[in-house]
């Protein structure tokens, strides 16, 4: 059974093992590592996650050889559904289709997340996951 990219794991460990004042702190280190658009990406070939309570758009192509890659165009305003996606482009960059859906779906309760940050924050963070979950397994057929 496939499993979740080595470098998100590392960084779902790292967080589940940090002092629990120390969590919001890292988590937000995240929000400065989405990079920005390519020209060629607009927001209208990109899906809306509604469950987020600031405007967030999100694309996954799957390559021909597998690899997936991600797009997020979130406002600087809104850091910690940044810092979800920066976790997810920094984690899942050069993951295969397979190891992207292996992604378990309650990642940010593992990372300890609910401790740090409101319900609905973490409800639109796997929200986030989940519509990027479905992009690449519609693709990967």
């Amino acid at each position: 059974m496939p499993e979740m990219p080595t470098k998100l794991a590392e960084i779902v460990d790292e967080f589940a093992a940090a002092p629990r004042d120390l969590v919001l702190e890292m988590l937000l280190e995240y929000a400065d590592v989405i990079p920005p658009l390519p020209a060629e990406i607009d927001r209208a070939g990109m899906e809306q996650v509604p469950e987020c309570q600031t405007a967030f758009f999100l694309r996954a192509q799957v390559q021909p050889d597998g690899t997936v890659l991600t797009w997020f165009d979130c406002p600087p305003e809104a850091p910690t559904t940044r810092a979800f996606a920066g976790i997810l482009a920094e984690g899942l960059a050069g993951a295969n289709a397979e190891q992207v859906l292996a992604v378990p779906d309650d990642l940010y309760q593992r990372m300890g997340l609910a401790q740090a940050i409101s319900p609905l924050r973490v409800r639109g963070g796997t929200a986030i996951l989940a519509r990027l979950k479905r992009q690449v397994r519609e693709q990967a057929g």
